[in-house]
């Protein structure tokens, strides 16, 4: 049986200010600790959950459903990236229902306010099916999946598992475009994944995220997500959230989808930071092989020719998350996404 629920009421405009706007940047010492399902953590509009039994198991699936003023019967699916919470969609999803969509963004299973159990097989195709199962539960059909970075990959296995749901995929700077194991990088098995993930802390966040996303840039706003994660990895279920990432990377590596774009059916526009230099394992990586990881000017417009009939918006510049380092960029080529 299915269930969905509020777990979460309406943060209020205080709390919606608290989360997105610019804070003082702060040493790791200074960030909270978070529980592992961010319980004490307010999203910017309700959270509910959807209630499933998976691989044996009860889960709950996090999710937020905002319905605009004026229902037009438009519907946008948005899927987080590895390193994010679907809170981190707030601007996206005020942008879109100013534009009449109903927006639904989950947490998928592993992640934030979802569950995380111990014993779960991960794969795109699960996660796909999760979803899937959502949106059957909410009776909602015939939606723009919207994807960024690892939401990306998973976008693409979802439109090729459920293409008749879909009335179009944007995909905003995916990772999946290359098969980081067939160039080269060295597979890590699970426990090296945990012993790296348990290391995780906001300094580490921040220079991973300043030289690949943010092309060497960094500011407040860029820190707002990476002080989430860190939070969660300081608090008292830091051991789950560490197995689930490792996991979840493990699923990355081992689940290539880059193989099977000219499969896809989903009109498709890919918006692509050209400075983005994002590639999972690099860091495992011989150096020579790293200069060939993350290539997005390139990945971009290989995909674009590999997917029937997409469209590639290339944004100079900008790198893995253009939405928030350049949203007046952005947008204009958001909009054109939706329309074409």
């Amino acid at each position: 049986m299915f269930a969905s629920r509020s777990s979460l009421k309406w943060a209020g405009p205080l709390a919606l200010t608290a989360l997105f706007s610019p804070m003082t940047l702060a040493a790791d010492e200074s960030i909270p600790a978070r529980s592992g399902d961010l319980s004490e953590y307010a999203y910017p509009y309700p959270a509910r959950t959807f209630d499933f039994e998976s691989q044996r198991t009860p889960v709950e699936m996090a999710y937020m459903d905002v319905s605009p003023e004026s229902p037009s019967g438009k519907v946008a699916l948005l899927l987080h990236g590895k390193n994010f919470c679907a809170s981190y969609w707030a601007p996206v999803i005020e942008h879109l229902t100013d534009q009449v969509y109903r927006v639904i963004a989950p947490d998928q299973i592993g992640f934030c306010k979802s569950s995380k159990p111990e014993g779960y097989q991960y794969s795109l195709a699960q996660l796909a099916h999760n979803t899937h199962a959502l949106l059957e539960t909410l009776d909602v059909d015939d939606v723009t999946l919207v994807g960024h970075s690892m939401g990306g990959m998973l976008s693409m296995r979802y439109a090729l598992m459920y293409p008749d749901t879909l009335e179009r995929m944007i995909l905003i700077n995916p990772i999946g475009l290359e098969d980081w194991t067939a160039k080269g990088v060295p597979y890590q098995p699970l426990d090296t994944w945990y012993d790296f993930t348990q290391k995780t802390d906001f300094e580490r966040i921040k220079a991973y995220q300043k030289k690949n996303y943010f092309g060497g840039q960094w500011n407040d706003a860029f820190a707002t997500q990476a002080r989430l994660q860190a939070g969660m990895y300081k608090g008292p279920d830091r051991d789950s959230v560490a197995w689930a990432s490792a996991k979840t990377y493990d699923m990355l590596m081992t689940q290539p989808v880059v193989d099977e774009l000219p499969r896809i059916e989903v009109p498709t526009t890919l918006i692509i930071g050209q400075a983005d230099t994002t590639a999972v394992g690099k860091n495992f990586a011989p150096e020579a092989v790293k200069k060939t990881l993350g290539d997005y000017p390139t990945l971009g417009r290989q995909a674009a020719e590999a997917i029937p009939d997409a469209t590639l918006i290339p944004l100079e510049g900008l790198g893995h998350l253009p939405q928030t380092q350049a949203p007046e960029t952005f947008y204009p080529a958001f909009d054109r996404a939706l329309t074409e």
